[in-house]
């Protein structure tokens, strides 16, 4: 009982949070080997890693909710970083695939919109990082379509120009951007084992995104310090003197 009256005293424990906004390839990213699940294992007891992927998403849906997701006000709503990765819906053909299709200059609308939002919530551009979407193997995701009774409904080229829009708007607002569309690519390497059914990512396509992501958090992290102390750390004889600080080690 009396360890419970000393532990009111303590201060609350404010977990930072790192934001991932995006479609299926951020909500996916949970799963075992998946690049979000690497990172929340990287922020272990620094930050919680909070999964905010919407499968089949575009961004016109994306700038909607935004707001819904992080509010102003609450010093517990502004995240240590936010990843913004949104593309792959919206560079759907238009013939084939209406509802998700956005034009590209609306896609670039919508980016600077969520940027602008997140700004106006105090996030800063040095807290956001843009990510473009990956490249499609037209092969492999066309079998998918005629499986689901569908043309082809996507093509690499037109996926590439989205990409390009999204590094223009990161350039344009002054934040960090994952090209990995370009570096999937690079040196003209196959890049169909980074996709596990051409448009979603396979554990190596996963695993290159998380190697390649890390950097860019990781500058955005590193002066957030271990919360608690390591457990030889501890007070043996009365521990809540090393427990109910700030929490900080």
């Amino acid at each position: 009982m009396a360890l419970c009256e000393a532990a009111r005293g303590g201060s609350s424990l404010l977990w930072p949070r790192v934001l991932l906004f995006g479609d299926s390839i951020t909500q996916f990213s949970f799963q075992q080997g998946g690049w979000g699940a690497s990172l929340a294992d990287k922020l272990v007891r620094k930050c919680d890693v909070l999964n905010r992927g919407f499968s089949g998403y575009n961004t016109r849906w994306a700038k909607i909710i935004l707001p819904r997701l992080i509010r102003k006000g609450d010093s517990l709503d502004r995240p240590a970083a936010v990843t913004i990765f949104f593309g792959a819906n919206d560079s759907a053909l238009k013939d084939e695939n209406p509802k998700q299709h956005i034009p590209l200059n609306e896609y670039v609308a919508n980016l600077k919109s969520m940027v602008q939002y997140l700004k106006s919530v105090d996030v800063p551009e040095d807290r956001i990082v843009l990510i473009t979407p990956p490249p499609l193997w037209e092969a492999a995701w066309e079998q998918e379509c005629l499986l689901q009774g569908c043309k082809l409904n996507r093509l690499n080229s037109v996926v590439g120009e989205y990409a390009g829009a999204c590094l223009q708007v990161a350039q344009d607002c002054g934040i960090d951007v994952l090209d990995l569309w370009t570096l999937m690519q690079k040196d003209t390497q196959d890049f169909s084992s980074y996709l596990s059914d051409g448009l979603h990512l396979s554990p190596k396509g996963n695993e290159f995104l998380f190697s390649h992501l890390w950097p860019l958090i990781e500058k955005k992290i590193s002066s957030l310090p271990l919360l608690l102390p390591y457990w030889r750390d501890v007070a043996e004889a009365k521990p809540e003197l090393s427990l109910l600080g700030d929490g900080d080690h």
